[in-house]
């Protein structure tokens, strides 16, 4: 598996309204998109700083995966993704290698859809807490 590069970096937040003046204030300038994502449970709002993504998302459910995240950690950086030419070819390297991967919670699936292709997360306690996510490059800009 060779990355291509740092495609966005996520910020888990309590409250989007109260977390977006502040970073658009450091960034000069508004979301360069937003949208909800049903099935992760998230409403994102995302600023392409050069190449990379910082996104800000906040939990559309009380118990969603960014909620959890922010019950046991604290606002923060929750995600690193980097983007590879095959998350499903990425995938098989890692579970070769014996790297454990999360599981959608909705279809127990490890390649999770989206634009056209997919993601997946490496378990964060096999990369020192991080939880780690791998995109087809270009589908998270």
């Amino acid at each position: 598996m060779k990355p291509r590069k740092i495609d966005h970096i996520c910020i888990a937040v309590r409250s989007l309204d109260a977390a977006r003046p502040h970073w658009e204030q450091i960034l000069g300038k508004g979301p360069d998109e937003e949208y909800t994502d049903e099935p992760e449970q998230i409403h994102v709002l995302r600023y392409m700083v050069g190449e990379v993504g910082l996104e800000l998302m906040e939990s559309t459910t009380p118990d969603g995966p960014v909620a959890r995240h922010i019950a046991k950690h604290g606002e923060g950086v929750m995600v690193l993704s980097l983007g590879v030419e095959s998350t499903a070819a990425a995938v098989e390297e890692l579970s070769t290698a014996g790297l454990p991967l999360v599981p959608a919670p909705d279809t127990g699936e490890v390649l999770r859809p989206f634009r056209g292709g997919h993601f997946a997360f490496v378990h964060p306690r096999a990369v020192n807490g991080v939880l780690l996510e791998l995109i087809d490059e270009g589908l998270g800009e």
